[in-house]
C-alpha cells in the first residue's frame, strides 16, 4: 500500500486542494504590510457570501472552538442566563464552555440522531424571559443531523430578546447559509471542514444586535474580544498576528467557490449525501437519522449486525480509508462517512466501493455492488436535474 496515500473520509479535517496547497506554500510576508491588507480586502467579499451577510466576518487564528468560546465571551455578560440547545457532542460543547466559565446555563436536551424543534425551544422560552442567550448547532457533527437553525431564530426572536449564537463548523461552505435573513446573531465557522484548509482559523459572523450586547460587556477577555477583530478588519488588517499561510489558502479556497458557484456547491453537497444515504439504503444497512434531518456534509450510519469499529478497522488497513467512529455514548454504535468539502461523487463512489469490500471481508453478507449501483443512479437522476 501507498503509505502517504491517505482517504479522510472523516468530517473534518478535509482533504485540501492542491490549487490551496500550492497557495499556502507561497513565502511568507509581512502581517502588517500592504500585501497583507490586500489579501484581506480579497477575501472578505467571498466570506460575506457564504455567511449571507452584509457584515464583516471576522477571522481569527485558533481552532473552531476558540470560536465558540469567543462567541460566549462576548454575548454573556456576568449574571445572565442562557440556554443550550443539545442536539449532540457539539452542542454539549457549548455547555461546557458555559460552565467553565460559571456561566447559569439550562440545557435544552434532544434526543441524539434528530434535529431540534423550533416551536418546542419556543413553548421553552415563553416561560423563561431572563434567558438572554440561545445556542444551538448547524450541523451537529456528531449525530450527522442537520438542525433547521433558520426556523430556530425566528422562533426565538418571536416571543424573546434573547441573542442566537449558532455553530457552524462543520457544515458552511457545503450548505446555504443565510444569517441576515434568518436572524442569526452570531454564527461560528472553522478551516478544517467545508472550507477545505487545516484546522486553525475560525471565522465569526455577528449581526447589529449582538454588537449592541458586545459592546457594553465589560468581561470579554483579551484575544477573543471581537470588537478588537472588528475594528482592525474594517481596516483590513487583524489585532493580532494572523496565520498567514492559511490566509493564502483562505483567499485561494474562495476563489476555488466562486469558480464553481457557491448554488453548485450546494448542489454537489447535497448529490453527495443522498447517494450516499442511498448506498447503505440498498445494501440494508441502518441509517442514524432521517433523510428530512440528515446534514449534506456527513451521514452517520448505525449497524446492527456487524462490529463498527471491525468494519472501520479493515477499511483502514486494506484502503488507508478513514471514516469516523462514534463519540461518547455511540462510541463503537456508529460510524460516520465524511462528503464535504474538497470531495466530489467520484470520492463517493470509490468510498462506497471500498466500503462494500470491507462489510464482506468482516463476514456481512451482502450483494457487492448493490449500493454503488443505488448511489450511481442518484447521481445520474441529480445530473439530469
Amino acid at each position: 500500500m501507498l503509505q502517504d496515500y491517505q482517504l479522510l473520509r472523516i468530517p473534518g479535517p478535509t482533504p485540501i486542494p492542491p490549487s490551496v496547497e500550492r497557495a499556502m506554500a507561497q513565502p511568507m510576508i509581512g502581517h502588517r504590510g500592504s500585501e497583507t491588507s490586500k489579501m484581506i480586502q480579497n477575501i472578505k467579499p467571498g466570506l460575506k457570501k457564504v455567511f449571507g451577510t452584509k457584515q464583516d466576518v471576522l477571522m481569527i487564528t485558533g481552532s473552531g472552538t476558540s470560536g465558540l468560546e469567543a462567541a460566549i465571551v462576548n454575548v454573556v455578560k456576568p449574571g445572565d442566563k442562557v440556554l443550550v440547545v443539545a442536539t449532540g457532542v457539539f452542542g454539549q460543547r457549548f455547555t461546557k464552555i458555559c460552565q467553565a466559565y460559571q456561566i447559569d446555563v439550562e440545557e435544552f436536551a434532544v434526543e441524539w440522531g434528530t434535529s431540534l424543534n423550533p416551536t418546542a425551544v419556543k413553548d421553552y422560552l415563553k416561560e423563561r424571559q431572563d434567558i438572554t442567550a440561545v445556542f444551538s448547532t448547524y450541523c451537529e457533527t456528531s449525530t450527522g443531523v442537520i438542525n433547521p437553525v433558520g426556523e430556530l431564530a425566528k422562533a426565538v426572536h418571536e416571543v424573546s430578546e434573547a441573542l442566537v449564537i449558532v455553530d457552524g463548523v462543520s457544515c458552511m461552505g457545503g450548505i446555504e447559509t443565510k444569517m441576515d435573513e434568518w436572524g442569526i446573531d452570531v454564527l461560528v465557522t472553522g478551516s478544517q471542514k467545508a472550507f477545505m484548509l487545516p484546522a486553525g482559523l475560525n471565522f465569526i459572523g455577528v449581526s447589529d444586535r449582538a454588537w449592541k450586547i458586545i459592546e457594553v460587556n465589560p468581561k470579554k477577555g483579551f484575544y477573543l474580544d471581537l470588537t478588537k477583530y472588528r475594528d482592525n478588519i474594517e481596516k483590513d488588517t487583524t489585532p493580532f498576528t494572523p496565520a498567514l499561510s492559511l490566509l493564502f489558502g483562505l483567499e485561494q479556497v474562495l476563489k476555488n467557490l466562486e469558480a464553481e458557484g457557491f448554488e453548485e456547491v450546494y448542489k454537489r453537497h447535497a448529490l453527495m449525501r443522498d447517494m450516499t444515504r442511498a448506498a447503505f439504503k440498498a445494501l440494508d444497512i441502518p441509517l442514524f437519522t432521517t433523510d428530512a434531518d440528515a446534514s449534506p456534509t456527513v451521514t452517520a450510519v448505525k449497524p446492527v449486525d456487524f462490529d463498527a469499529e471491525a468494519f472501520r478497522k479493515v477499511l483502514k488497513t486494506d484502503f488507508n480509508l478513514s471514516v469516523a467512529g462514534g463519540q461518547q455514548h455511540l462510541k463503537g454504535q456508529i460510524f460516520r462517512v465524511g462528503h464535504m468539502g474538497y470531495c466530489a461523487p467520484t470520492d463517493v463512489l470509490q468510498t462506497l466501493a471500498a466500503i462494500e469490500i470491507a462489510l464482506v471481508k468482516i463476514g456481512k453478507e451482502i450483494e457487492l455492488g448493490k449500493g454503488l449501483a443505488a448511489a450511481q443512479k442518484v447521481y445520474l437522476e441529480g445530473a439530469n436535474n
